[in-house]
């Protein structure tokens, strides 16, 4: 079988797809991402083989229009107008859709691939395997929070639709099967009913070597806060990344350990760091949570999915469109708290933590994060989900 993985030109969305496509080449498959030239060399950090196709889009500009505002907005005046309906941000995967379908129709044909696996907002994939006449399948990175713009996707896709040869109608933009990655009882409701399989979240969090030194485990009476700010919020304006903010402010909590996750890039926007908090930089986030008690971040998929992995309840700041519906699955789950940018100053960071960390108050909130944690690793793994893929191949050939 030849699985043919694309997602646009972000890290954070190719990492999601990486358990499953090594899970297909360990079975002995034949796998290929592809994306925008941009994205090659770290697909190809991730060992698996890569092609580019399309041209690169600004996607960092594109997704700096999408921050949500507050009283101080340094991306206020790049802000992306709201148009239509479905997700605001529909306009921007479109565009990334636009600069590679045929790129991606072709190398689907070209290479012969049995089916197209790709991200939920990498809608070239569904397209490029309508064209080739094979399944596609969506592989969700967190919560689906395009669910409800499958009804818009044809009238939207239609004229990449029709520039490889598929009906506008004649598809289904979600492709024939979901891969879904989040727990029982985190994921949004789907009123489509469209088919799920579900699959356990095994974290990739990039390319990257564990703590050296390794962490040692929390001294008896103390707890670990792990702070950390994804991969996105700097690249869009250093005023956005706030870990060194969160870490000031936990570090005055008593009784508590503060370590800070960042790259080595972030490192210089941290600022102050104040004694006894303890920087890692370029180690994969699921090296660093082993004995975390608490998780202090932006509220990206991969850094919501990995500290739930962990066990560990979410303090969470939200600052673009997904994060906020990440966040609102965490507060629905019970397994978090969650404050706004205006609303995360130092004090209300440091009282949440202390909320979150206290045996009695925070208990709760600790005992659903560990539910969530459990339910992950009684989902099938990436390899079970290897067999499902060959089975709908089969099936599509037959």
């Amino acid at each position: 079988m030849r699985v043919l993985f694309t997602t646009w030109a972000w890290p954070s969305h190719l990492y999601a797809l990486v358990p499953l496509a090594w899970a297909c080449r360990s079975a002995g498959h034949e796998v290929l991402v592809v994306s925008q030239p941009e994205l090659l060399p770290l697909i190809e950090r991730t060992g698996l083989p890569g092609a580019a196709v399309g041209k690169d889009v600004d996607g960092v500009g594109m997704v700096r229009g999408y921050v949500l505002p507050s009283e101080d907005d340094p991306t206020a005046d790049r802000r992306a107008p709201r148009a239509g309906k479905g997700p605001r941000a529909l306009r921007m995967f479109t565009a990334h859709a636009d600069s590679m379908v045929e790129g991606t129709a072709e190398t689907a044909r070209r290479w012969r691939a049995d089916v197209v696996v790709s991200e939920p907002t990498a809608l070239a994939g569904p397209l490029a395997a309508a064209a080739a006449g094979i399944p596609a399948v969506r592989l969700l990175y967190g919560a689906d929070l395009m669910a409800r713009a499958r009804p818009l996707l044809p009238e939207a896709l239609a004229p990449l639709a029709e520039r490889v040869g598929v009906d506008p109608e004649g598809y289904d933009p979600f492709g024939a099967v979901t891969i879904d990655p989040c727990p029982p009882g985190f994921q949004v409701p789907d009123p489509s009913g469209h088919p799920r399989l579900p699959m356990r979240y095994v974290p990739f969090n990039g390319p990257g070597t564990p703590p050296d030194p390794p962490l040692p485990p929390p001294a008896p009476g103390i707890r670990r806060a792990v702070v950390t700010w994804g991969h996105t919020m700097a690249r869009l304006d250093p005023a956005l990344f706030l870990a060194g903010h969160a870490a000031r402010a936990l570090a005055a909590l008593p009784g508590t350990e503060t370590v800070l996750a960042v790259t080595a890039a972030q490192r210089p926007l941290l600022g102050e760091v104040p004694d006894g908090v303890r920087v890692v930089t370029d180690a994969p986030l699921h090296t660093v949570l082993g004995g975390a008690d608490l998780v202090v971040a932006h509220g990206g998929a991969g850094t919501v999915l990995t500290g739930l992995r962990a066990g560990a309840p979410l303090l969470l700041v939200p600052q673009l469109p997904d994060h906020a519906g990440h966040a609102a699955r965490v507060l629905a789950a019970g397994a978090g708290e969650v404050l706004t940018r205006d609303e995360a100053d130092a004090e209300a960071l440091r009282d949440a933590a202390a909320g979150l960390l206290d045996p009695v108050r925070g208990a709760e909130r600790r005992e659903a994060a560990r539910a969530l944690r459990d339910g992950m690793l009684e989902q099938p793994a990436p390899a079970s989900v290897v067999g499902e893929l060959e089975e709908r191949v089969v099936a599509c050939a037959a």
